[in-house]
C-alpha cells in the first residue's frame, strides 16, 4: 500500500467521522435548546393542561403585571388580538382574558395557538385552568369568535419578578390537521 492510498484511507475515515458526529449533534439541538432556555430565560414553555384551581391562597400584598401579545405565522390570514394588552393580578387570583379573532378569508381554517412566556422562568409559575391553546381552533369563513384563557399566577412566584409577557403565535394547521383526519377515516 503506497502512502497516497494509505492518506486517503484516513481522510475518508476523518471525514466519516464528522459526518457521523455532526449527524448526532443534530439529533441533540433539541435537548440542548431546552437547556439552553432553561439557562438563560429564552422562550418559556408553559404547560399544554389546564390547571386546577383548589387551595389557591391569593397572595395579596403584591401586583404582578402580565401583558398579552398576539401574532399569526406567517400565511396565516386570521385576525388575532388580546382584547386586554395588560392586567395586573395578585398571584392566586384568578383571572380571565379574552382573544379576538376572525377569518377574513374565504376558506374554512383550522388554527392552532403556541403560547411562549418571558422571562421563561415565570412560564413555570403561570397556571392555565382554560385556554385556547389547548386545542385546535376551526373558524369557518368570514366567521369571528372570542376565546377565553383563564389563568392564576402561582403565590411561590420569585418576589422579583413582577412583570412577564405571554406571548401567542398562531399558526394555520389546516392542512395537517386535515391529513390526521383523512388517515384516520
Amino acid at each position: 500500500m503506497n502512502g497516497q492510498t494509505k492518506n486517503n484511507k484516513a481522510l475518508v475515515l476523518r471525514l466519516a467521522a464528522i459526518v457521523v458526529g455532526m449527524f448526532g449533534f443534530g439529533f441533540a439541538l433539541v435537548p440542548l435548546y431546552d437547556v439552553f432556555c432553561d439557562i438563560t430565560g429564552i422562550n418559556g414553555k408553559t404547560r399544554n393542561t389546564a390547571a386546577s384551581y383548589d387551595f389557591v391562597t391569593v397572595d395579596e400584598s403584591r401586583l404582578v403585571t402580565v401583558e398579552f401579545i398576539t401574532r399569526t405565522n406567517s400565511g396565516m390570514p386570521w385576525e388575532f388580538e388580546a382584547q386586554t394588552k395588560r392586567v395586573k393580578v395578585h398571584p392566586g387570583e384568578m383571572a380571565q382574558v379574552d382573544f379576538y379573532v376572525r377569518n377574513p378569508s374565504s376558506r374554512d381554517i383550522i388554527g392552532q395557538a403556541i403560547p411562549s412566556v418571558s422571562p421563561g422562568t415565570a412560564a413555570l409559575y403561570l397556571n392555565k385552568t382554560e385556554c385556547f391553546c389547548f386545542n385546535q381552533q376551526p373558524l369557518l369563513a368570514g366567521q369571528e369568535a372570542l376565546m377565553p384563557m383563564k389563568f392564576y399566577v402561582d403565590p411561590q412566584l420569585p418576589e422579583d419578578i413582577h412583570f412577564f409577557t405571554l406571548s401567542y403565535t398562531l399558526y394555520d394547521v389546516t392542512a395537517t390537521s386535515s391529513e390526521v383526519a383523512m388517515n384516520n377515516k
